[in-house]
């Protein structure tokens, strides 16, 4: 597989917020994105500013990532787009 592109990665990461049960740690969201911890900040910070995920805080103090419900509607879009160019063969 080659070089994934803007919106792979975003679906990549709100997919293992998603895998989760919708809660998962930045450290274990950061190993498994594949990303350099410079490029998943950045991710992460356009994410919260476009609001697809959003950061909690458990009772203990400890923060971890959830999706917001525009991002489960972007995977949900960026399904039907895949399913789209898939069935056209395009």
């Amino acid at each position: 597989m080659g070089k994934r592109n803007k919106l792979e990665i975003i679906r990549d990461i709100l997919e293992l917020i998603r895998e989760n049960h919708n809660s998962i740690k930045t450290t274990p969201l950061l190993r498994k994105s594949n990303l350099s911890s410079q490029g998943f900040s950045e991710y992460m910070k356009e994410l919260l500013e476009k609001d697809l995920i959003r950061e909690n805080q458990d009772k203990k103090g400890k923060k971890f990532i959830s999706l917001t419900e525009k991002g489960v509607r972007y995977l949900e879009k960026y399904r039907n787009i895949v399913g789209f160019i898939e069935e056209f063969e395009l």
